[in-house]
């Protein structure tokens, strides 16, 4: 049995998904990263309530943005590297949303 020819209008089958390299997101991901931390460490440095929230949160994304690189170069081509890489991303994202609206809260709070 042959299997179906690839539909470029499904979103499983778009090329950013399947034959990227993964520099794209490697890209995306840093920048992300940057604008995060850009957030985070003044946070950080002024130990706002709750103390060691954003400390926390800026090394787990420092950790991630490290691993997407490894992850980047040590795995092979296709759709195990996008996913690791997209998820990695994500993490990115709710990591450093999660650490702001917390700390964020407390702040409104006080």
């Amino acid at each position: 049995m042959s299997e179906p020819p690839l539909d470029p209008a499904r979103v499983r089958d778009q090329p950013a998904l399947t034959t990227s390299r993964g520099t794209g997101w490697l890209v995306m991901g840093g920048l992300l990263s940057v604008v995060s931390l850009g957030a985070l460490v003044p946070m950080a440095v002024m130990r706002m309530p709750p103390t060691g929230i954003a400390a926390t949160a800026v090394f787990v994304i420092v950790s991630l943005t490290a691993s997407m690189v490894i992850v980047r170069f040590a795995t092979p081509p296709g759709r195990l590297r996008i996913g690791l890489l997209a998820l990695e991303m994500s993490g990115i994202a709710f990591v450093a949303l999660l650490a702001v609206v917390v700390v964020a809260q407390r702040a409104a709070i006080a």
